[in-house]
């Protein structure tokens, strides 16, 4: 059934006896040369006449030979047997299908092997899929803006109009109707679609109209080429369409995939309560809610309100003392400690007294206890009776309550921050200054560290602090950096200014003018001239002590011409030659 739809290219029939190259369909036209009776010989079969298009006669010769369609060749010019696919020279990259942007996409290798006859089934079964995919797209569209009229059975009583659209309908379609519809896909599979060795082409012309004499196939090549890229391109696309309407349709019940009528989601339960806010609405990553367990919800709901709340009073616990400065007085008379002695962040754990955090403790556990916060009471949604920040007006109170952890969320994450740059810096403001641990601080004022981005280490070289080994790095940098200026100078001079005159090497007779640039220079260039570059860099590289503390070490081998008696000009000029 997906075969109707397919495109012709069947070979015509010459008026001469020539024969042309075979080429690769959707190439020019090839004429097909009458065969000698030593080579085949050529069987007729007649096919159903259909409308005023009278009869098409098919001829097919003998296996190993071209196929014909008709003694005019209307419907299908220049089809050939592909004989370029019997050997690949690069896999079957350049077919219809190998398109951009992926090019020829086989990330599960199917074709790795090279086996033609294994390719050209796949794509016959792509085609087939994607036509079938293109239909089924298009059936569930058109019936929700058309539908015929009268009976779908008569002797049912079952209109065209009682059939729903969408996986619905497989309960609905008496099965004498299922059965005519694989008894015709049947038909088109086994009797009217006959291969002829190119995937996808049964020789029915432009659309299949040329068995009903309404059109024939394509005569220009490249127009072709396209019209076939397109419809595996659009068959693939159906593929993905029709999955995916099966899918939200057994969801949500809808062809169309109305989410309102997905009753069964777990996450319909809890998509309307408080939290789920705009830009990433229900977010559930962790799939906690998965379950649709209401009473899991809830008991993850207050102890998200409970963290929130303490973290806006530990954020703030961080930021008052620095703006407002601290309360007067003693913390404990009995200790001599003084409120302004305790200092900020993670320090004062250690300054408060023991007595101190017991009573935090024991008041955190009063309020914790002191209501009752099983399910279902107004402790279990976080009321706790304290109304400074309520209202009685219904939408107001959600909105405040919405906001409430709105910030209780930024406020966990605000914490956990202000507990990393106070542990790294010693500041509960994270002064980088004091982070005198960073192993990156050793580096920071070398040479290369440059804005925007300063001192740049992704991978973690420096993170050891090693200083030897950050300047055996350093030297092998600036070494590849030479290297790699005095080679893309030489890619970019001999295209400008031309190369040297005379010979490279006069005993092979070989100019500069005859090597090449670029890579293809590699085969050119004696093996005695490789060898002289190799041995001028290894006299660079053995003729000085690069040993560490050595100035060759930093790397200054002697060359002065691009550096400065000026200290500062100096450092400027190295800078930007790191830079070039």
């Amino acid at each position: 059934m997906a075969a109707v739809g397919c495109t012709a290219f069947v070979q015509t029939a010459g008026n001469n006896g020539a024969s042309s190259a075979p080429v690769l369909r959707g190439a020019q036209q090839a004429h097909a040369v009458p065969g000698d009776a030593s080579r085949s010989s050529v069987a007729s079969i007649s096919m159903l006449s259909l409308g005023a298009a009278g009869a098409a006669l098919l001829s097919k010769r003998a296996k190993g030979s071209k196929v014909t369609a008709g003694n005019t060749g209307k419907f299908s010019p220049g089809y050939n047997t592909l004989p370029e696919w019997e050997k690949p020279k690069n896999g079957f990259e350049g077919l219809v299908g190998d398109q951009p942007p992926l090019g020829f996409w086989d990330p599960a290798g199917y074709a790795k092997d090279g086996n033609v006859e294994n390719f050209k089934r796949r794509r016959e079964v792509e085609l087939k899929h994607g036509r079938v995919a293109m239909f089924a797209t298009i059936g569930y569209i058109v019936p929700e803006y058309f539908k015929f009229d009268g009976y779908c059975a008569p002797s049912q009583d079952l209109k065209f109009a009682d059939i729903p659209n969408g996986l619905k309908a497989l309960s609905v379609v008496p099965a004498a109707g299922w059965a005519q519809i694989l008894a015709f896909a049947g038909f088109i599979e086994l009797s009217v679609n006959k291969p002829t060795g190119e995937p996808g082409n049964y020789g029915k012309g432009y659309l299949s109209l040329g068995t009903l004499g309404l059109g024939s196939s394509i005569q220009d090549p490249e127009v072709r080429v396209k019209k076939l890229a397109i419809e595996i391109s659009n068959g693939r696309l159906a593929m993905f369409a029709i999955i995916g309407m099966f899918f939200q349709d057994g969801l949500t019940g809808s062809a169309w995939g109305d989410w309102a009528l997905f009753t069964a989601s777990p996450l319909r339960a809890f998509e309307n309560e408080l939290g789920v806010q705009a830009p990433v609405g229900f977010w559930d990553p962790a799939g906690f809610t998965a379950d649709g367990n209401a009473e899991n919800f809830a008991r993850r709901r207050q102890t998200e309100l409970k963290h929130g709340r303490i973290s806006m009073l530990a954020t703030m616990g961080y930021i008052t003392p620095e703006i407002t400065g601290k309360l007067p007085g003693y913390l404990s008379p009995s200790a001599g400690l003084k409120f302004a002695d305790i200092p900020n962040g993670l320090a004062a754990i250690s300054k408060v007294p023991a007595a101190g955090w017991a009573q935090m403790v024991a008041y955190g556990a009063f309020c914790e206890l002191s209501q009752d916060q099983s399910a279902g009471t107004p402790a279990a949604a976080g009321d706790f009776g304290f109304k400074v920040l309520t209202s009685s007006d219904p939408a107001e109170k959600t909105k405040k309550l919405a906001a409430e952890l709105a910030n209780g969320r930024l406020a966990m994450m605000a914490i956990i921050g202000m507990f990393f740059q106070d542990g790294l810096t010693g500041s509960a403001w994270g002064d980088w200054a004091l982070y005198t641990a960073s192993p990156l601080r050793a580096f920071e004022n070398e040479l290369g560290v440059q804005a925007p981005v300063g001192f740049w280490d992704p991978a973690g070289f420096t993170a050891d602090g090693n200083a030897e080994n950050f300047a055996r790095r350093r030297q092998t940098e600036l070494k590849h950096g030479r290297i790699s200026m005095l080679a893309t100078m030489g890619y970019i001079t001999p295209e400008i200014t031309g190369k040297l005159p005379g010979y490279l090497s006069p005993s092979a007779g070989l100019k500069f003018a005859d090597i090449p640039n670029g890579l293809a220079a590699i085969s050119k260039v004696p093996a005695a001239g490789w060898a002289q570059m190799v041995a001028y860099g290894a006299f660079c590289e053995l003729s000085q002590d690069q040993s560490a503390g050595t100035p060759a070490a930093a790397g200054d081998f002697g060359f002065k011409v691009l550096t400065s008696s000026d200290p500062a000009e100096k450092t400027k000029s190295l800078v930007c030659f790191s830079k070039m």
